[in-house]
């Protein structure tokens, strides 16, 4: 008995030995360091919002208790950023950043601008997807999207993901858009709206409904269409984009270029990277999400919390970014994309 129990022991003590090595390891490694979370957007935009949650937190959940610092590097649709993170940024465990959801779309759709390999970085994990609506100013031409089908609707664009979007819409849907880029961020996006320069703008629900709660009670806007693939659940009778659909082929087309809502608000690392390191972030990062200090910022800035693991997300991604040659040249061709 005595022989068969130590049998069965060693095997045990010898993984928890293992175990108890590798943190100490890892406190040794991130003790006195301080983590980057490199943020392709400016500050107080909502990936920049959920960026510093995190980095507020996650330090206590790495062993050694690493500090953390935000650097917004906002450019070319967070281009600038994820090329910086790919190319640049030390490979050693200490670089986090935030791009924006659309960053594998691009790359399908051939950006020169990408000198990066979506499916190479590390993710590390989702802290939601993104539920997306587009709203209209309550004195625009348009009440409701059937109506976008007859009358024009100027809508702005200050990122990527809506200009691919609206333009998608426009081409293969028939939707009367009129698409206005150049604005600096949201906040500059609604200033033009009230100011009668644009109709409408499409903005994650959460941000809307914490930063702008008077425009929903004293209904100044109108919700017209969830853009994106995952209805919300604070948002029941507003159509989903794929409710526009007339056929399976164009529900795969729409949910091919809107299912980068699905990635949402999500931390990446950079590539060839230790696996140690990689698994200490990701562990740390689950750890975060259920942090009751994190759920609770998260609560007061009025934000959603759906989170996705690192390894789940890495391969949700990859298939994001496998997309046939001539669906990709398709895809060009109808969201604007030029060579």
């Amino acid at each position: 008995m005595q022989r068969i129990f130590r049998t069965c022991i060693a095997p045990l003590a010898l993984a928890l030995c293992a175990i108890g090595a590798h943190a100490q390891e890892a406190a040794q490694y991130y003790r006195g360091k301080t983590l980057t979370f490199v943020v392709g957007f400016a500050v107080a935009n909502g990936y920049d919002s959920y960026s510093r949650a995190v980095a507020r937190h996650i330090g206590k959940h790495l062993p050694g208790n690493p500090q953390a610092v935000v650097q917004n590097m906002q450019g070319a649709a967070s281009i600038i950023a994820a090329n910086h993170i790919y190319n640049i940024a030390p490979k050693d465990g200490t670089v986090l950043g935030m791009v924006d959801q659309a960053m594998a779309l691009t790359q399908v759709l051939g950006s020169p601008q990408l000198r990066a390999d979506v499916t190479r970085f590390n993710w590390i994990g989702r802290i939601s997807d993104n539920a997306s609506v587009l709203y209209a100013w309550h004195t625009a031409p348009v009440q409701n999207i059937k109506e976008a089908f007859d009358k024009e609707l100027i809508v702005s664009s200050p990122g990527e993901n809506s200009r691919i979007l609206f333009t998608f819409m426009q081409n293969q849907l028939g939707v009367k858009f009129r698409i206005l880029t150049g604005y600096k961020g949201p906040n500059e996006a609604r200033l033009a709206m009230e100011q009668g320069e644009v109709h409408g703008m499409a903005q994650p629900f959460p941000v809307l409904r914490s930063e702008k709660p008077d425009w929903l009670r004293d209904r100044k806007v109108n919700l017209l269409l969830q853009v994106a693939v995952d209805a919300h659940a604070d948002l029941k009778g507003v159509p989903v984009v794929t409710d526009l659909a007339r056929n399976d082929e164009e529900k795969m087309l729409i949910e091919l270029v809107a299912g980068n809502s699905r990635i949402g608000r999500a931390l990446l690392s950079p590539p060839g990277q230790p696996h140690e390191r990689i698994a200490d972030l990701r562990k740390a990062f689950m750890a975060t999400m259920e942090d009751e200090g994190f759920k609770g910022d998260i609560a007061k800035l009025g934000l959603d919390l759906n989170p996705m693991s690192g390894e789940e997300l890495q391969r949700f991604v990859t298939k994001s970014a496998d997309i046939a040659p001539d669906l990709a040249a398709r895809l060009r061709k109808l969201t604007g994309h030029k060579e």
